[in-house]
């Protein structure tokens, strides 16, 4: 029986966000009914509307940074029940990839997605999700292993960041390229994930956490976050400062570089910063025609003579069922800062205002409070 709602879509390339009714069915096998509470206005939904649905058939449910109250479990479901509080992951493992067939789940190639459930109210016409979520409305229906059950103590509103920019920078820093304890981390781009990576190179032990961006207040946040340095890109090259505050008598640089940009040049830079054997860690979106120029033969930055590695991160290489919980659990010992992360809460006919303010302010995360 399909149930009545509202939801934020695209419904065509090249236009603003609209809320609409829409028509949720119920859940099918190993599918959930979600009653949306909160959820966070990623960089990644603003993509999608700029890059003109990114793939997508339009119309598009945006949001994928979500959490929620089950209200329907479908046929197969027995970890969940309805009123359960949960966050909903985008990269529940498919379990039949060759990643996940050789026991490794967090690289998982596919995710597990629910079948068309819901519709435009208007016309009957099935609705896309923005990497298989469709948060931005008042209901959702994901596959069940993508939705992480919560402590009953967990505000959903902070909760719901967990899903996609704070696991993503915590996870770059603890999954993609382990930071090790004592070590030096330099991080390009303070917005909500790099101020997450930030966050978990501070929960990794690393002994000295540099922050580089071109806004002095991110660069604020980024102190607030566990910076124990930072560096204005704009007041000369980062590169050079990064070394400077690392020369150790053997030519400066840090162990780890993570870019939470997606611009090209700030890969180059990160590499550039690393100390040798150091490892770069790419993580912003690029676009399809970016590319980097590595230099080889620089004895002091070189990849070849620095012994540099590359690393790209997707969502942390999360494996959700365990690394949100977890993360829950650093919240909720006051060891992760979610509350600052929250700029402003917002409506779902905010969503707009939301993603102008998200090119041209100064704010880390709107969040959708239905």
């Amino acid at each position: 029986m399909s149930i009545l709602g509202k939801a934020v879509l695209l419904e065509e390339p090249g236009t603003p966000a609209v809320v609409r009714d829409i028509t949720i069915d119920d859940p099918g096998r190993d599918e959930v009914l979600i009653r949306v509470v909160a959820s966070g206005v990623c960089h990644t939904d603003l993509t999608v509307k700029m890059l003109n649905g990114n793939g997508m058939s339009f119309p598009i449910v945006l949001g994928h940074e979500g959490a929620g109250i089950v209200e329907k479990v479908g046929e197969g479901v027995t970890h969940l029940v309805p009123g359960d509080a949960v966050v909903i992951a985008y990269r529940a493992p498919c379990e039949k990839c060759p990643a996940c067939l050789r026991g490794d789940p967090r690289r998982c190639y596919m995710a597990l997605r629910p079948g068309p459930r819901i519709k435009r109210a208007s016309d009957g016409a099935a609705c896309s999700q923005v990497l298989r979520c469709g948060t931005f409305a008042t209901h959702t229906v994901v596959h069940a292993k993508a939705a992480i059950k919560m402590p009953v103590e967990m505000p959903l509103d902070k909760a719901c960041l967990i899903a996609c920019g704070v696991v993503t920078g915590v996870g770059a820093a603890l999954n993609t390229t382990p930071v090790a304890r004592g070590s030096r981390v330099a991080v390009i781009g303070c917005g909500g994930v790099g101020l997450n990576v930030i966050q978990g190179a501070k929960i990794a032990g690393a002994k000295q956490i540099i922050a580089v961006d071109v806004n002095p207040v991110k660069l604020g946040w980024a102190k607030d976050f566990g910076a124990t340095d930072v560096v204005n890109a704009r007041d000369g090259d980062p590169v050079a400062a990064v070394r400077a505050l690392t020369e150790d008598g053997w030519d400066g640089g840090v162990e780890y570089a993570f870019e939470a940009t997606g611009i090209p040049m700030c890969t180059e830079q990160a590499v550039k910063m690393l100390a040798y054997g150091g490892t770069a860690t790419t993580i912003g979106f690029p676009a399809q025609t970016d590319s980097v120029n590595l230099n080889l033969g620089d004895m002091a930055t070189g990849v070849y003579w620095n012994k540099a590695s590359v690393r790209v991160c997707h969502c942390g290489d999360t494996l959700p069922s365990l690394d949100f919980p977890m993360l829950a659990d650093l919240y909720l010992k006051g060891q992760l800062n979610l509350d600052q992360m929250v700029t402003r809460k917002i409506t779902l006919d905010q969503v707009e205002e939301a993603f102008h303010e998200m090119e041209t302010g100064d704010v880390i995360r709107s969040v959708i409070v239905l």
